[in-house]
């Protein structure tokens, strides 16, 4: 993305973690602001937190709709890894959110390789991470999230109804989007330090706890390619790993799962 100029957030909050949040009414891509702060400041542990996005962004190019009433945000952090392990941060987000909305909600969570977490088998949060490469590490990573919180289900497009859902559809009220933004800021820091010391592995298997897919027949669509087997774990970077109809182990490291139905 080329440079552009950085809009003045409506607000500048700190948190008590430490992490300077900038507030903005509409932004076209939290994602693309965060990076754009990234790349003049050597600071991290910034959140650039929007009411809307008019082009807000999900995996693989696609859009992500981004009404009032979601929680929109990105995460700038400068973590000493290697571009292979970006996944791992990935998993971080999504393992905050599903512990903040069970803990604060008590509903049914599951997450999905590779970003995805879903309410009662629906989705409803992604997580997009892009990071800045040099000298064979990251420079930066802009870990965005967005939850459907409060949004009815009727600005979706009529192809995404009965596959996704929002806190308030599942509730059946509207919640209070700063405290759940603080409680997955909280439970994302205690996973970031435990990544800064080696503790990754801990990570994984709470993340895999959470994981309904795996030990189910899935079919992966990586570009024009689709496998069809049994997910069957991750491996150390997160990538996936299943065991093909044949017995062989593949491991696929981008690509979207899909979960078979039982006959």
């Amino acid at each position: 993305m080329s440079s552009q100029r950085i809009p003045e957030p409506v607000d500048i909050q700190h948190t008590i973690l430490d992490y300077k949040i900038y507030y903005y009414d509409n932004v076209s891509s939290t994602n693309d602001i965060a990076k754009e702060i990234a790349k003049k400041s050597g600071e991290e542990k910034i959140v650039i937190l929007a009411e809307t996005q008019t082009y807000g962004k999900g995996r693989l190019g696609r859009r992500w709709i981004s009404p009032k009433g979601g929680i929109w945000f990105s995460v700038i952090l400068r973590p000493r890894i290697t571009p292979k392990e970006a996944l791992k941060l990935t998993f971080m987000a999504s393992s905050a959110v599903a512990k903040a909305i069970k803990k604060m909600f008590g509903l049914k969570i599951e997450v999905k390789w590779p970003n995805d977490v879903l309410v009662n088998s629906k989705k409803i949060c992604g997580i997009l991470t892009e990071t800045s490469v040099k000298e064979d590490l990251i420079d930066f990573a802009v870990v965005g999230v967005g939850i459907n919180a409060n949004i009815n289900l009727e600005v979706f497009p009529s192809h995404l109804w009965g596959k996704v859902t929002s806190l308030k559809h599942e509730l059946g009220y509207r919640i209070r989007r700063r405290a759940l933004t603080r409680s997955i800021l909280q439970n994302f820091e205690h996973h970031y330090k435990r990544l800064q010391q080696g503790r990754w592995n801990i990570l994984r298997q709470e993340w895999k706890s959470m994981a309904a897919f795996l030990g189910e027949q899935v079919e992966v669509t990586n570009s024009n390619e689709v496998f069809v087997g049994k997910a069957w774990d991750l491996d150390e970077d997160g990538a996936l790993i299943i065991r093909l109809e044949n017995g062989i182990l593949k491991k696929i490291v981008v690509g979207d799962v899909m979960v078979r139905k039982h006959p």
